[in-house]
């Protein structure tokens, strides 16, 4: 699927690997195999299930889930059945049920190896405050992919000009974004293992007078660039979404089994690339052949409303400050709008800088 999606798109397009986890819930069992309460991160409560974990491929239109492991608990105290004594030690199952027990981070990186492993490769690795943390981004880093994460504020500290400083101080000495509305700046750092970062502060749409931070260990990217990358991860939570609500995950059988769960998720995900694929189709003209592959553009990733929307909400935000809008400023200013659009936005307008 992926070599098919990979045909259509450019080798300019961001391919990017996802990791989440969500959880897959078997509330009302007693006698399931390696059942054990886990914390559910949306209602804040435990619940009788496994955790998800899941890796996916996207090019920013298509995500296709590529591995997961259904993971238990670590903690033999949470654990409400063990495994089964009569599975055979010498199975792929039984090696998938010690997969289970498996401390989350340490299957986020057995994951990626899988998926290297077996060709396919991206850009970035993107996750969440609950992955982006120094080992594991120092341990993905050195497997050659580039990681873009949200961090917390936590104890962890960060080097700047010789100081371990925290992601607080960070944000009050980092460079400012005068004018925009959704980047507050950035700053240049370094993990306490000695990997440079950048880290790009943004704003929370949730509640305007905080903050929110995204770490690259990609340096040379524009904070629009890792904020409209970061952006993707999305992708998975559609995918978790879809699969609970239109796929019944975890839904539609009732066996006890950790072999039967394995293989009915496995069939729920195949069944949605089988959906992603048709959708691709629908939607992407160079999937019909290759005359439409050579004369279409790529499927966009943003529509000319949206680019003009950002622009409108550029210039109000300059007036709401009560900016005097000099020519150089507001060639400045459209300059960098310019830059931010795909390309073929850009195509369509023929210039780079303000002209009237």
């Amino acid at each position: 699927m992926i070599r098919r999606v990979k045909q259509t798109i450019s080798k300019r397009r961001v391919t990017v690997l996802i990791v989440d986890d969500s959880i897959y819930s078997r509330n009302r069992s007693k006698s399931v195999e390696l059942l054990a309460k886990v914390f559910d991160h949306s209602t804040r409560q435990f619940v009788n299930g496994f955790q998800l974990l899941t890796l996916g491929w996207s090019d920013g239109f298509t995500f296709v889930p590529i591995d997961f492991a259904l993971l238990s608990s670590a903690n033999q105290k949470n654990r409400l059945n063990e495994i089964h004594s009569s599975i055979d030690k010498r199975t792929t199952g039984y090696k998938r049920r010690l997969e289970a027990l498996e401390a989350k981070p340490n299957m986020v990186l057995t994951l990626v190896e899988h998926a290297l492993d077996k060709g396919i490769f991206a850009d970035y690795v993107l996750m969440d405050t609950w992955f982006t943390h120094a080992p594991l981004v120092e341990k993905i880093h050195s497997k050659g992919l580039f990681v873009i994460g949200m961090v917390k504020q936590l104890k962890q500290r960060y080097l700047f000009n010789g100081e371990r400083l925290t992601l607080e101080q960070l944000y009050r000495k980092a460079k400012r974004d005068i004018g925009k509305k959704e980047t507050l700046g950035s700053i240049h750092a370094t993990l306490h293992t000695g990997l440079p970062v950048k880290i790009v502060f943004v704003r929370n749409r949730n509640n305007q007078s905080e903050w929110l931070a995204i770490l690259s260990t990609d340096t040379t990217l524009s904070n629009e660039e890792i904020v409209r990358i970061y952006g993707v991860r999305w992708d998975i939570e559609i995918f978790f979404k879809f699969s609970k609500s239109f796929l019944h995950l975890a839904k539609e059988f009732q066996g006890r089994s950790y072999d039967m769960m394995i293989s009915h998720t496995t069939i729920v995900f195949t069944r949605y690339i089988l959906f992603a694929w048709q959708l691709r189709k629908e939607e992407d003209p160079k999937t019909m052949g290759n005359l439409f592959l050579f004369l279409c553009d790529e499927v966009k990733e943003m529509d000319f409303k949206t680019a003009l929307l950002q622009l409108i909400s550029l210039f109000q935000t300059l007036a709401e400050a009560k900016v005097y809008l000099s020519m150089d400023i507001f060639q400045c200013q459209l300059s960098n709008w310019i830059t931010s659009l795909p390309r073929y936005i850009k195509d369509c307008l023929h210039i780079s800088v303000c002209e009237s």
